[in-house]
């Protein structure tokens, strides 16, 4: 790599020999750099170069496990941020320090969250710190600053909690790429995409496990219908295989996620019915194909926090608003299960069947090649115009083409 540039594994050299790194996440995203430092290795002039030179928050993501070990709750105990930061309780070092505040007094506590000697009864809360607590699929369940952060320190052989601080820029704006490269090359820092950590673990392990397959006569076609295993949630998902889809050649895909009220009522507050059977419909056309069925009903939030989102929009939230107002992020689902399903079934090159940037993205960091992207602009109507609108100026879906009904037909 060129410039500031370092590979996941020189990354993970530096920070074990405590040097920082910045990290950057996807321009879908938040789009932001991020100082990143083991925790284990803070001193007072790493915090000090970091909060003077970053300008942002001074928080430390720590694993889960980290969390519970030292007691700390959630800051709140409904979070509507839009990315699901988890913080929580804010914390100092009960010893070895003043007000808190300062560089010296935060790398001491820092040190302290890192220490396994540490217990509940060593921080004082409120305090200068701030804890974010990783999920526990890292970068492959929430591809954020947090969860990249752990990863990296933990691949160190470092305890797992690391020191964070966002990069704005002199006019107090969040530094853009140009301004992190040129910050990077001034410091000596290296620099690393989310991206590259997600894909360096794509490639490096498996997400998923067959379970077992059958055959399923649906549609007029006989499908393979292969059911796999999540590693770390165990939540069983499904794959309908039409075809020969080894070939290298583009092949059809749709990741298709779980809408008990549309597919099995028929109703009409959204599109996913529809979208389920225009996706058979072309794929049968073709002869061959991909459908990843993924149990992420409601976006991730589960069948009865959907039945909640669904209330609020009556009193008139937007699909987002509703879901931000249950304490839950705008989407909550995970794509990247579905792209390894893609990856496991052999198929290397997909025209994917979405509107939603997101989907392509997982597909290309688990090493498949997006050759086309087809829009799936069905089932169009009154009563989800709002719901589809909101996806569209909320969210970055594609849906320039609203406009229109379209019944749906069964095929």
């Amino acid at each position: 790599m060129s410039g500031p540039w370092v590979s996941v594994e020189e990354a993970v050299r530096r920070l074990g020999r405590g040097e920082l790194v910045v990290v950057l996440d996807d321009e879908h995203r938040e789009n932001e750099g991020d100082f990143v430092l083991a925790a284990a290795h803070a001193t007072p002039q790493a915090v000090n170069l970091m909060i003077t030179k970053g300008r942002g928050l001074l928080c430390a993501p720590l694993t889960a496990q980290r969390a519970r070990e030292l007691d700390l709750p959630p800051m709140t105990a409904r979070n509507t941020s839009r990315y699901g930061t988890a913080f929580t309780v804010s914390v100092s070092a009960r010893k070895g320090v003043g007000t808190g505040i300062s560089a010296f007094d935060r790398a001491t506590t820092l040190r302290a969250l890192a220490d396994p000697a540490t217990g509940p009864e060593d921080l004082d809360r409120p305090g200068h710190v701030f804890p974010l607590v990783a999920r526990e699929g890292g970068v492959l369940e929430r591809a954020g600053h947090t969860e990249a952060a752990v990863e990296l320190v933990q691949r160190a052989g470092l305890p797992p909690v690391a020191a964070i601080c966002e990069i704005l820029n002199p006019e107090g704006h969040m530094a853009r790429l140009p301004d992190l490269v040129s910050l990077c090359q001034r410091l000596g820092v290296g620099l690393l995409r989310v991206a590259d950590l997600v894909r360096w673990r794509l490639e490096h392990e498996t997400l998923v496990e067959v379970v077992d397959e059958t055959q399923l006569p649906a549609r007029g076609v006989t499908w393979r219908l292969v059911a796999f295993r999540h590693r770390f949630t165990d939540r069983v998902h499904l794959a309908l295989v039409l075809g020969e889809v080894t070939t290298g050649e583009p092949v059809l895909v749709r990741l298709h996620s779980q809408c008990l009220t549309g597919e099995a009522f028929g109703s009409r507050r959204c599109d996913c019915a529809a979208q389920l059977r225009e996706s058979m419909r072309r794929i049968a056309e073709a002869g061959r194909g991909v459908v990843v069925y993924l149990r992420q009903e409601g976006r991730g939030i589960g069948l009865a926090n959907k039945v909640r989102a669904y209330a609020l929009q009556d009193l008139g939230y937007d699909t987002v608003e509703a879901n931000l107002a249950l304490g839950f992020p705008a989407d909550a689902r995970d794509h990247a299960v579905g792209a390894q399903i893609v990856r496991a079934l052999g198929v290397r090159r997909a025209g994917l069947l979405t509107n939603n940037p997101a989907k392509v993205l997982a597909l290309e960091r688990a090493g498949v090649e997006v050759a086309e992207r087809l829009p799936l602009v069905v089932g169009v109507g009154p009563e989800n115009l709002a719901y589809l609108r909101a996806k569209r100026d909320r969210l970055g879906h594609w849906l320039d083409e609203l406009g229109g009904t379209d019944e749906g037909a069964d095929v």
